[in-house]
């Protein structure tokens, strides 16, 4: 039953044409500039990057600026990414943000959507553009009320391949836009670094 209220509140939401205008832009801007470093690099390619299909699990820390009461929080955070030897690939990621806990505010955002992967950089740092959606849950201060609004999320990052199995996520810089949050559409905004595993 709550899988079926999750779902419900999600296909309920609308996007409006700004703001798909915005996630589109940037969206392109994070994948021209990720890919003109790519291509300015020595596209030497490590034997981790000739596989075909593989799935990746890590676990993050994220620092996030968030547009309700111009608040800066840090929480933790989860993803899993599955990749294929053609660049193309998908994201899921689930993060909350709750420290400093002022007056019980938190913010929780599930969301995926494509990625795509870069060539290499000197055999080691693997760039990437993604463009996610989600649901994002906000809770208010002292416990008044919940609201979940549709997130949309572009981003990208870098990550530094260690051996076959093991990536540290250098960073992972997210625009997040909350589109009909209850008092106006709400920025937030951060950087997350981690780990990923391949378990697959």
């Amino acid at each position: 039953m709550r899988n079926f209220q999750f779902f419900a509140r999600f296909w309920r939401c609308k996007v409006t044409r700004t703001a798909r205008m915005r996630a589109g832009f940037s969206a392109a801007v994070v994948a021209v500039c990720l890919g003109l470093a790519g291509r300015a690099s020595a596209q030497v390619e490590v034997s981790g990057w000739q596989g075909g299909f593989t799935v990746s699990a890590g676990v993050a820390a994220s620092g996030y600026y968030v547009g309700y009461g111009e608040r800066k929080m840090i929480g933790p955070d989860i993803f899993v990414d599955a990749d294929t030897r053609r660049h193309f690939g998908a994201e899921f990621e689930a993060r909350r943000v709750l420290y400093p806990m002022t007056a019980g505010v938190k913010e929780t955002v599930w969301t995926g959507g494509p990625r795509y992967s870069f060539y290499p950089i000197k055999g080691k740092f693997y760039p990437y553009a993604k463009a996610m959606v989600g649901v994002g849950q906000f809770d208010f201060p002292y416990g008044y009320a919940k609201g979940s609004y549709l997130v949309i999320a572009p981003g990208g990052g870098v990550d530094y391949w260690v051996n076959r199995r093991i990536r540290i996520r250098l960073v992972d810089v997210s625009y997040q836009y909350w589109n009909q949050f209850t008092f106006g559409s709400m920025p937030s905004y951060g950087i997350t670094t981690g780990i990923r595993v391949r378990i697959h």
